[in-house]
């Protein structure tokens, strides 16, 4: 189990239910250092105080807020602990919401949540509610020193916990609607088409990081002394007529849902031995 990152209570009207939050993800991309390029050398960083003339402790270090150029407000733990915000110890669920409501652009990261020893009955009554009823909880939590939009749903008999951005983090506009602009119906149709012969349940394990298992490939050949060779870059096509595009994308993927059916039939289909073929053949002859 990972280390816990946030402990609290959940507030649930005038229910307490004390949790603990831990990471749900962790990256697995290929980690590296700074080097210097002539003696390969790993860079060091170094915390320098150019008035002081010396390099700085971490326990020397807080944090500043700049009103000017060379002019900063200091703050310290201390600080950020007398700050009056509730979520800090507390999520208070202040309404509960339909998933569909929330757009996926408002997600942020995600984390679980696990009750303590004590709140293990009223943490089972609250994730048995919120499956029954199929609704995000939302509230608000504070990690590391920022306070987040939340919401909570069920995951099993667990707790996934999903920062939120606030609407004003939120950078995208929507295209204004053009009256002028209107989509051809055999466009359209065949458009619908490609997206039903590509519809499939999401499996995520169906999917890898080419890139990562091309740079794990690579390194390997340099740890052993071997020099990779040149990737050939596809250049994407451009589209000259889109309804002639449209029509070999159908055409190219009713071919691999065919041969994906093809595959999956005869994983199922049991065949008769030939033996039993060979016997009846046998025994009509010499009737």
């Amino acid at each position: 189990m990972s280390a816990t990152i946030w402990s609290g209570v959940i507030g649930f009207g005038m229910v307490s239910i004390p949790v603990k939050l831990f990471a749900a993800t962790s990256s697995k991309r290929v980690a590296f250092h700074q080097l210097h390029a002539q003696c390969q050398t790993r860079i060091k960083e170094v915390r320098w105080c150019p008035t002081c003339d010396r390099e700085v402790p971490w326990e020397e270090i807080v944090k500043g807020y700049a009103i000017s150029k060379d002019e900063f407000i200091p703050m310290t733990d201390e600080d950020f602990d007398k700050l009056p915000i509730p979520s800090k110890n507390i999520i208070d669920v202040t309404s509960f919401v339909r998933a569909e409501e929330v757009d996926s652009l408002y997600f942020e990261k995600n984390y679980y949540l696990l009750p303590e020893k004590q709140g293990t009955r009223a943490f089972n009554l609250f994730v048995t509610a919120l499956a029954s009823k199929s609704l995000l909880a939302i509230g608000k939590i504070t990690i590391r020193s920022r306070e987040r939009l939340c919401s909570i749903r069920t995951l099993g008999n667990t707790l996934i916990l999903t920062t939120l951005l606030y609407q004003d983090e939120i950078k995208v506009e929507t295209a204004p609607d053009e009256p002028g602009a209107k989509v051809p119906k055999q466009e359209l149709d065949m458009a619908l088409s490609l997206i039903d012969l590509m519809s499939a349940p999401f499996d995520p394990a169906g999917y890898k990081d080419d890139y990562k298992e091309a740079l794990e490939k690579m390194l390997e050949m340099k740890t052993h002394g071997a020099t990779a060779g040149k990737t050939r870059k596809l250049k994407p096509k451009a589209v000259v007529d889109l309804m002639e595009a449209l029509k070999a994308s159908v055409s190219k993927a009713g071919v691999s849902s065919a041969r994906a059916a093809a595959g999956k039939s005869k994983a199922t289909v049991k065949v008769k031995p030939k033996t039993a073929t060979k016997s009846r053949a046998k025994a009509k002859s010499r009737k």
